[in-house]
């Protein structure tokens, strides 16, 4: 029996991966834009917007490799209550960690254009996940990296 295999072995797989990251935190930015802090509104309106953006290229992008886009759902269970403004930003940093490691493993498996356009993705992910937590990760996209960061 083989093993199954990992998404950054395939582009298509791990475009798919990274499409249904897209769809969640365009989801979890919705929520994020009608809960954040007058503060931090245009942050959360500019990464919604750059998440529909991606989106939508990698919907082209899967269709591109052969592939059917994968759907939106049509809700995401949030990882933990929102009760305060520290909880929104906590939740947009989760957001683009998880961004960020679906982008990641597309870097991985993917040669020319599309490796670049995942890197640039990886690296705006990270960027604005250390905005919204206030500080960065040595290694954006690797879970563990991000874990640490959160915890500190």
């Amino acid at each position: 029996m083989k093993p199954e295999p990992s998404p950054a072995n395939h582009p298509l797989v791990a475009a798919q991966a990274a499409l249904a990251a897209e769809h969640a935190a365009v989801y979890g930015y919705g929520v994020i834009g009608a809960r954040t802090a007058p503060a931090r509104q245009t942050e959360a309106r500019e990464a919604y917007g750059a998440h529909l953006a991606r989106r939508d290229v990698l919907t082209r992008t899967v269709r591109g490799l052969g592939g059917a886009p994968r759907p939106s759902e049509a809700a995401y269970t949030l990882p933990f209550e929102l009760r305060t403004p520290a909880d929104i930003e906590r939740l947009a940093a989760e957001i683009e960690d998880r961004v960020a490691g679906a982008y990641s493993d597309l870097v991985r498996s993917a040669d020319g254009q599309l490796r670049r356009e995942a890197a640039d993705a990886l690296s705006a992910a990270a960027v604005r996940a250390a905005r919204w937590r206030g500080v960065g990760v040595a290694f954006p996209g690797l879970a563990e990296r991000s874990e640490r960061a959160r915890n500190s």
